[in-house]
């Protein structure tokens, strides 16, 4: 929405609005009450040649005479080639940058590029309060994943599987939803073959040729039926956990030449963003305590043991290569270690 969000700590406090929704006016008020530092990924201030002098992030002064354009622009790498000077910068370094790794954070939670205005305050609960902003503690921020829980179930036969129910979870904190479809009655004395498949809009509804997500879902979901009983998690994870509308990006820099780590980095994201704690979760939740994976991902089976899903076996999921996705596979053999 653009709004700003108002943060605590203890530490102090800071009111924070995503570098994707700046607006004159707005840079304007915060102007007004300080002196409003740009936070950066390390990825995105790599690109800009800012020094990261908090490891994970870097920060920055904004200039006097930035607008809200300048703002946008060092969040947006569209536009890096044609116009890629945009600094000096005056990097900052020192004290607390927890607020600023806590606006990275809420603005990647909204799929907006993870850039964040940030102004220090005193008391950000007051400011809250006076201006009707919404409040959120350091401590809230930095819990662990939602806690899921099923709302719905129904049966839906399938093209591969007649026998098959969809199963919705939802997270405590009004996150996306996720979805189980179980296929028959998996056995819960020994693995179950299972996959988690992360929503791919562009490859599993309009057969996108860019990846190989569709044919990945198919041959998974006809692999289940064909065994009679298995499970396939559907996670609202898009484009790794950056969303749809980040991920057209990162494809439009594809088109510039980048492969696909690259342009997730320019973007300022790290090469995989997603949590798969929520399909062990999920899994947990169904009294399913070992698996057969399928999968090319090793880690997606550490991330499963390391979450209380034994992995029996890792069954491999070799599908959808074609003369356009072949790039995109090569690299991400080479640089994700998927086993291709």
């Amino acid at each position: 929405m653009g709004a700003v969000v108002a943060l605590s700590g203890p530490a102090g406090g800071a009111l924070v609005q995503a570098a994707e929704g700046a607006a004159d006016d707005r840079l304007a008020a915060l102007r007004a009450m300080g002196r409003p530092e740009l936070a950066l990924t390390r990825w995105r201030a790599e690109t800009l040649k800012i020094r990261a002098y908090d490891g994970d992030l870097a920060r920055i002064a904004v200039p006097a005479d930035a607008d809200a354009d300048w703002v946008r622009a060092m969040a947006d790498p569209s536009a890096d080639l044609s116009h890629p000077m945009k600094g000096p910068f005056r990097e900052l370094r020192g004290g607390d940058a927890d607020q600023h790794r806590a606006a990275l954070r809420l603005a990647k939670q909204a799929h907006l590029l993870p850039a964040a205005l940030v102004l220090p305050v005193a008391d950000a609960a007051a400011l809250a309060a006076e201006l009707g902003l919404s409040h959120i503690s350091l401590d809230q921020l930095g819990q662990s994943a939602a806690r899921l829980r099923e709302v719905a179930s129904a049966r839906v036969p399938l093209s591969s599987a007649a026998r098959a129910r969809v199963r919705v979870f939802r997270p405590a904190d009004g996150g996306e939803e996720h979805y189980a479809v179980v296929v028959g009655r998996p056995a819960h004395d020994r693995p179950v073959l299972a996959r988690l498949h992360s929503a791919c809009f562009t490859g599993d509804v309009i057969g996108s040729l860019k990846c190989d997500c569709g044919p990945q879902l198919n041959a998974a979901l006809g692999q289940i039926g064909a065994e009679g009983a298995g499970i396939l998690l559907y996670l609202n994870q898009e484009g790794r956990g950056i969303g749809l509308a980040n991920k057209m990006r990162a494809y439009a820099l594809q088109d510039q030449g980048f492969d696909t780590v690259e342009a997730n980095h320019r973007l300022g994201f790290e090469d995989d963003e997603r949590d798969f704690r929520i399909g062990a979760e999920m899994l947990r939740a169904m009294g399913v305590t070992e698996v057969r994976l399928m999968t090319n991902n090793p880690a997606k089976v550490a991330r499963m043991q390391a979450n209380g899903v034994a992995v029996a076996e890792r069954v491999p999921l070799r599908v959808g290569r074609n003369p356009q996705n072949a790039d995109y596979l090569e690299t991400k053999a080479r640089k994700s270690g998927h086993l291709l």
